[in-house]
């Protein structure tokens, strides 16, 4: 209780010590909060109330408003007491019952795995910083205190928290600028991800801490000095050390010793004008020797958090190696408090839209997860996009382009705009022509080539090449868009095949159980949920085992209920496994012929073997007679016809003519697995003039099915054709 007292304490101290909080509105939450968590303890004992406490004092050291501190004292009212969103409303205003309400978790909400809960609360998050980036800086300064504590869950949980914060929560600080956050949750991640990691650091960094704290002062001293006889007025200048997080990532991601990272020792100069950051860095690689390679611009080439600055790496006399960073103090208040210092310094948000460019990667993310049905590809890209680092390219046109480390030509493409991306056929990388799949690099001048052909878009599996969710999104829109009727057909075909497999509905029941997934995957309509099915959005590998799941919860009937099923066929008629029928035999194995591979819907005739049973064959095999009457062994020859079912397990071979290029058989392959349909086989070969062949044997369900394979299989790109083996 002494603790609690003394925080409550530290929070009324620091709002009275500024004079932009209403202290009476604060007090007033703080006790409503206090309150309605009387009673309630968190896991490592104490009273519950001291974390909200906390999370407003983390926030006050931002220099945050009044209805984020508010919010902040209230952000667990409403999740965990009989508090309910209108109280809040009524009491503090729709302001604050909107943060609070964007921080509340869906903790409440059944959901069909983790995967699925942490992407439903991570795009109820992000459509609420859409709204006010608030939300966010609330739900930050929530978790950086929830990791300061984290020691009171079990190992687990802390390591679950601790990945989480890390691939999520720590990229969007960065992403906002709030570098002080951002870096000690890093720091507390490894802590607990990588704890031998963390003592090795730590010991090596307090081993030379004396060491490290002379050198840097001495680095201060000397700069002092010249930047004074050089008549500089209003200068700062400190020295730090690199975070724990980004020495570990040094050294146990890229594999360099501590004496290998040059920039453990960092010394920041802070000066009034942009004339002046670049005077000083003159200066600066007079006093010492730079490392060549080791100067970055953020200054001409914002980062996408906004971040300015010079950096500058240099060796002193002794052949220490250390970092400068030079900024003004706008910039300077830009590094440490990112997208927060809108309100720490200007008591508001008055430049929207320098705010609106900041913002613009949480826009991105929410339109890319409207196409994502699936909740473990929205979480992924969420990290994908927050985690990467950033190269920078440029158009032919000068403009710099940032990009996620790993992206593509395809990304480049998308990231000038949609219909560039949709009418790429090649790219220039500093003039030369580069695989479609190449990935860009810093300082590279990118030309798309686009073609003029109204109808031309991206090929399916651009979304396995893609690196970004801008890029993916705007691929899956153009097929949405384009191709929505074959989109409907293909996803209504894919359904209803896998049905046909492993589920039993009447039409009734079938209509409510797809209209329910429907829902379930953010469709606004059954179409949509098709043409989900049929683009790629929702992937048929992770529905159905899905859908079996509700299907044998909900739907399935019981022996009780269930009513026999009436053959349309003659049980003594059906001979074999093959669904065959042939006239006069019984019991007798039938085997389909592997010189035609006849399938359900070809004109069959049998023929029987001598100690093999009946081999089925088409009645256009060239094995076959065309006049059986006048054939030396006529009475061998037998009336066969399929029964009236298809079964999914005919075998057929297809061989595929093509330009031999880069990716074609990942092309077939990707085309067959999006299919549903199973592979047995595949043999391919260069041809004398620069094509290839390929053969493949697959499982079919008949003529039918295997004619819509082919003509899926046709459209592939540089394939020219497409048949049958056995024709």
């Amino acid at each position: 209780m002494a603790e609690y007292k003394s925080k409550r304490n530290d929070l009324l101290k620091a709002v009275a010590e500024n004079d932009k909080y209403d202290q009476k509105l604060i007090k007033k939450a703080l006790d409503f909060a206090t309150e309605y968590h009387d009673g309630q303890f968190r896991h490592s004992g104490e009273p519950y109330i001291e974390h909200p406490i906390n999370v407003a004092l983390i926030l006050v050291g931002l220099g945050m408003d009044n209805q984020s501190i508010v919010a902040a004292l209230l952000h667990d009212i409403i999740e965990d007491t009989e508090v309910t969103y209108e109280t809040v409303e009524q009491l503090f205003g729709s302001e604050v019952a909107k943060l609070v309400d964007g921080v509340t978790k869906l903790g409440k909400i059944p959901y069909y795995s983790r995967e699925e809960q942490q992407a439903e609360n991570l795009r109820k998050m992000f459509l609420a910083m859409s709204e006010d980036v608030r939300v966010i800086i609330i739900k930050l300064a929530d978790r950086l205190h929830n990791m300061r504590t984290i020691e009171s869950h079990n190992p687990q949980k802390r390591l679950d928290i601790s990945k989480e914060t890390l691939e999520v929560y720590a990229p969007i600080a960065h992403r906002l600028g709030i570098r002080g956050i951002k870096e000690e949750l890093e720091d507390l991640c490894i802590r607990q991800l990588d704890p031998v990691a963390y003592a090795e650091i730590l010991g090596n960094l307090d081993e030379r801490k004396t060491e490290r704290t002379e050198f840097i002062n001495n680095i201060i001293e000397k700069i002092k000095e010249r930047l004074t006889e050089l008549d500089f007025k209003n200068f700062n200048i400190d020295g730090r050390v690199k975070s724990i997080h980004g020495i570990y990532r040094k050294m146990y991601l890229q594999g360099k010793a501590f004496d290998e990272i040059y920039d453990i020792y960092a010394v920041r100069i802070i000066v009034d004008t942009v004339n002046d950051c670049y005077n000083v860095l003159g200066m600066i690689h007079d006093m010492f020797r730079p490392i060549p390679g080791r100067f970055k611009d953020y200054i001409s080439t914002p980062k996408p958090n906004n971040y300015q600055s010079l950096h500058t790496t240099l060796i002193d006399r002794e052949g220490i190696p250390f970092e400068i960073q030079i900024r003004t103090w706008e910039m300077h208040r830009t590094a440490e408090y990112g997208i927060a210092a809108h309100w720490k310094y200007k008591a508001g948000v008055n430049e929207s839209s320098k705010m609106d460019a900041q913002l613009t990667w949480i826009r991105q993310i929410l339109e890319a997860q409207q196409d994502s049905g699936e909740a473990e590809d929205f979480v992924q890209s969420i990290k994908t996009d927050l985690t990467s680092d950033d190269v920078f390219v440029v158009t032919p046109k000068g403009d710099v382009i940032s990009l996620p480390v790993g992206s593509t030509v395809i990304d480049f493409a998308y990231a000038i705009h949609s219909a560039v991306g949709n009418r790429m056929i090649g790219a220039k990388v500093d003039g030369r022509i580069v695989p479609i799949d190449y990935k860009v690099k810093n300082g590279e001048i990118i030309d798309i080539i686009t073609t003029n052909q109204q109808d031309h878009g991206p090929a399916r599996d651009w979304l396995n090449i893609v690196k970004t969710s801008e890029a993916r999104s705007k691929i899956r829109s153009w097929f949405k868009k384009e191709r929505r009727p074959e989109n409907i057909a293909e996803g209504k075909a894919i359904l209803e095949r896998e049905f046909r497999r492993d589920f039993v509905f009447t039409e009734e029941k079938k209509e409510q159980f797809i209209q329910h997934f429907s829902e379930v995957y953010h469709c606004n309509s059954v179409d949509d949920f098709y043409a989900a099915i049929g683009y790629g959005g929702i992937l048929i590998s992770r529905l159905i085992p899905r859908m079996k799941d509700e299907y044998n919860r909900n739907y399935k009937p019981t022996p009780e209920t269930q009513k026999p099923v009436l053959s349309t066929v003659s049980p003594k008629l059906v001979k074999s496994t093959e669904g065959v029928v042939v006239e006069g035999v019984d019991n007798c194995l039938i085997k389909l012929a592997r010189c035609c591979e006849p399938l359900p819907g070809d004109s069959i005739i049998g023929f029987i073997t001598r100690g093999h049973g009946v081999s089925i064959h088409k009645r256009d095999c060239p094995n076959v007679p065309k006049d059986i009457s006048s054939c030396e062994q006529p009475d061998r020859w037998i009336k066969a016809r399929w029964a009236n079912r298809q079964g999914d397990g005919f075998k057929a071979t297809v061989v595929i003519l093509a330009v031999d290029r880069q990716s074609l058989l990942a092309d077939v392959t990707n085309t067959l697995v999006n299919m549903r349909v199973p592979l047995h086989n595949v043999n391919a070969r260069e041809l004398k003039d620069g094509n290839c062949e390929i053969l493949i044997t697959i499982s079919t369900e008949g003529t039918e099915h295997l004619k819509n394979i082919i003509a899926k299989l046709g459209k592939i790109s540089n394939v020219f054709s497409v048949e049958r083996t056995g024709n």
